[in-house]
């Protein structure tokens, strides 16, 4: 079993540092590199989303590349910021949320 959270972390370093101490939490939670990539992990943490806007640098790319298409990082987002908006799209977590889950019709 598993569970998913977002949480607005402030930090006084880049965000290629603070990956690095994030990367560093996951080993002490005993998360061990390799392995399936989709497999289930003792703690996996991202870095989504950056107050200042965008930031790429070796191995991070922020905005994080999947979180539009990803309810399970966009709902807890919209909650907590849900005016906050993606420097890349320009739209709102609220309005990505809104896009991601509206109803579709079915295909024929």
């Amino acid at each position: 079993r598993y569970a998913n959270a977002v949480a607005l972390v402030r930090a006084q370093c880049a965000p290629d540092e603070l990956l690095a101490r994030l990367k560093a939490l996951e080993r002490a939670f005993g998360r061990k590199r390799g392995g399936q990539r989709w497999g289930v992990r003792v703690l996996d943490l991202d870095i989504v989303l950056w107050e200042q806007g965008s930031w790429a640098s070796p191995g991070l790319i922020v905005p994080h590349s999947a979180f539009r298409e990803r309810v399970f990082v966009l709902a807890p987002a919209a909650a907590i910021a849900p005016a906050w908006r993606d420097p890349v799209t320009g739209f709102t977590l609220r309005q990505l949320q809104a896009r991601l889950t509206r109803p579709r019709p079915l295909p024929r």
